[in-house]
């Protein structure tokens, strides 16, 4: 079977690129494959650059080129308005082969974001999704984007997976919460913007009273927006010894951090999609910490995967925090990171997420 693959493909490495990058690998091993890259290098805050444009451009060339002889097309669609321009248009460009045509939605905002907001931009999604030959999403949480106008049957929830080098082994684990009383690991893994929570973190910290602090480690790691963003935090946590930021992290890094941390937090203000960092916690061993957006609640249930804290809330963390480091609650994180990792094995691995979107796709 020849599928014509769009979809954004590393370098860089994000999320997304990962996550089609695994399923591209697990495709081409029984099939012909045709990339077209959707990587996005030029586009920020809404603002179109040369650059971005002459990449879109190149995507429509290539799609019209590589189109012939497939026998499915598989695209990753955007949640922006510039980026679902463009996927209408390949919708046009291959509008022939619709009805072997399959998009799956990464995000969750592109009902909030577009749908809502632009009735007659909705009516042309409509008009092209109602042909395709399916639509992929990631929880239950994303079907009431779909659902009026998409047959149940065209439907297909997979949810994400965490990457197979993530998963930490059993003996692992167990010396990892043999010395929880000493000291509790706390991870923040993301990119460092606001709307991720780690200046809401960071500040919730901070009010903690010395002798509680430290108790704790307390790990950053990810890309921020600007040198100044940078600059203003490594000055805020520099007279913070429980306190350490460890940059932009390769695999082997990041893999370490996880697989010591006993808790992974994420505060996101973000109407998120289905974060792989929290199903990577669950992977490594971890309690999670997390908000309740609608995306997450996928694939996380408070006082069972984790705790929920309230979004925007520095008093919400700072409760999450004093409740993990009270002794009496020591064997109920080994409880509930002991579920977490069984879970990941048992629903979250890679290729439980590649045969899924095979059968999807109906291929090899």
């Amino acid at each position: 079977m020849k599928i014509l693959f769009i979809a954004p493909l590393p370098p860089p490495i994000n999320g997304h690129s990962l996550v089609c990058q695994v399923l591209y690998d697990g495709l081409k091993t029984q099939n012909s494959m045709a990339v077209v890259d959707l990587k996005k290098q030029g586009l920020k805050d809404g603002k179109v650059s040369w650059n971005r444009l002459n990449e879109i451009f190149r995507v429509f060339v290539e799609t019209w080129k590589k189109k012939k002889n497939s026998g499915v097309v598989y695209l990753t669609i955007s949640e922006s308005l510039a980026g679902n321009l463009k996927d209408l248009l390949l919708y046009v460009i291959c509008y022939s082969l619709l009805p072997k045509f399959y998009i799956h939605l990464h995000g969750g905002s592109i009902k909030k974001l577009l749908f809502d907001r632009f009735s007659l931009l909705f009516a042309i999604n409509r008009f092209f999704i109602k042909k395709m030959g399916g639509v992929i999403i990631s929880g239950k949480s994303h079907l009431e984007i779909f659902e009026d106008y998409v047959k149940s049957e065209k439907i297909h929830i997979i949810p994400n997976f965490a990457p197979g080098y993530m998963f930490i082994s059993e003996s692992d684990f167990e010396g990892k919460f043999k010395n929880l009383p000493k000291k509790i690991n706390i991870l923040f893994l993301s990119n460092m913007i606001p709307q991720k929570g780690y200046l809401l973190l960071l500040e919730a910290f901070q009010k903690l009273e010395k002798e509680t602090k430290v108790k704790f480690k307390l790990n950053f790691a990810g890309r921020f927006d600007s040198k100044e963003d940078e600059d203003f935090f490594l000055h805020s946590i520099k007279d913070e010894p429980e306190i350490e930021y460890h940059g932009v992290v390769s695999d082997d890094k990041k893999r370490e951090l996880f697989q010591s941390a006993h808790v992974f937090i994420l505060p996101t203000m973000f109407f998120e999609g289905q974060p792989v960092s929290i199903l990577e916690g669950y992977a490594a061993g971890c309690v999670v910490l997390t908000t309740g957006q609608s995306g997450i609640l996928d694939v996380f249930e408070n006082n069972k995967n984790g705790f929920e804290m309230k979004p925007g809330s520095i008093e919400s963390i700072v409760e999450n925090l004093k409740l993990i480091q009270e002794s009496q609650n020591f064997d109920k994180l080994k409880q509930i990171a002991t579920y977490n990792l069984g879970n990941a094995k048992n629903v979250y691995k890679e290729e439980i997420y590649i045969q899924k979107i095979k059968n999807v796709l109906s291929v090899n």
